[in-house]
């Protein structure tokens, strides 16, 4: 009875500690800092830590001005761990998008982050669809703010008379980006005609048609 008893207890002991462990793990920091080297070979789940650490590690300029926009009429400018190394294992990083009058940041995910935007001029007409295909849209103007939640496809298009941009924020230092058509029509290898074919219900022909302006420009 007495080593039953203790048995029992030392079983209750051990699944304290791995209910206690699993509740009370390490946070994700495990340093103050672990600013990422970005020219290491060494693959691991973010960035491996360098050591000759500056401020400017922790600094950019990169959202300060509007910059060219593209033929959607839109241009993200990001500001995550591949510009500011210092965001290593932060899990915070921001973006700017800037919207010519019509421009679109067509529909796309962040596989690893919720996105909130704030505008800082201009209206935006913003949704996102959920994965029972129910669209959440809303107009927002400057001084505003919207969420889109991780991994749903979304999308913002300029609605107003002039320009428009948005700070955006996310939780994750390296948040993805897959935009819908150009992820579908523009792979690499591309993804064969009939499945997009049937995907659609369109001929292999409008396939082929829409990856012709998905595909890769070829450089000078």
């Amino acid at each position: 009875m007495a080593v039953a008893t203790h048995v029992c207890k030392m079983l209750a002991i051990i699944c304290l500690m791995m209910l206690t462990h699993r509740v009370y793990a390490d946070p994700d920091l495990l340093q103050d800092i672990c600013v990422a080297d970005l020219t290491s070979a060494i693959k691991v789940n973010g960035f491996t830590c360098k050591s000759n650490v500056t401020a400017d590690d922790f600094f950019s300029a990169a959202l300060a001005n509007p910059g060219v926009t593209n033929s959607f009429g839109s241009l993200v400018t990001g500001a995550n761990v591949e510009r500011i190394p210092g965001l290593n294992t932060l899990g915070v990083s921001l973006s700017r998008i800037d919207y010519a009058p019509g421009g679109l940041n067509p529909p796309h995910t962040h596989p690893r982050a919720t996105e909130i935007v704030f505008v800082l001029y201009g209206q935006l007409e913003v949704g996102f669809i959920t994965t029972a295909n129910v669209l959440y849209t809303k107009i927002i103007k400057n001084g505003e703010i919207f969420v889109f939640p991780k991994g749903l496809v979304h999308f913002q298009r300029n609605n107003g008379v002039g320009p428009a941009a948005v700070i955006a924020a996310f939780n994750s230092q390296l948040p993805g980006t897959q935009s819908i058509a150009t992820t579908l029509f523009g792979a690499s290898p591309p993804v064969p005609d009939i499945v997009l074919a049937t995907a659609f219900q369109i001929d292999t022909n409008e396939v082929q048609t829409i990856k012709s302006k998905f595909a890769p420009k070829p450089r000078n």
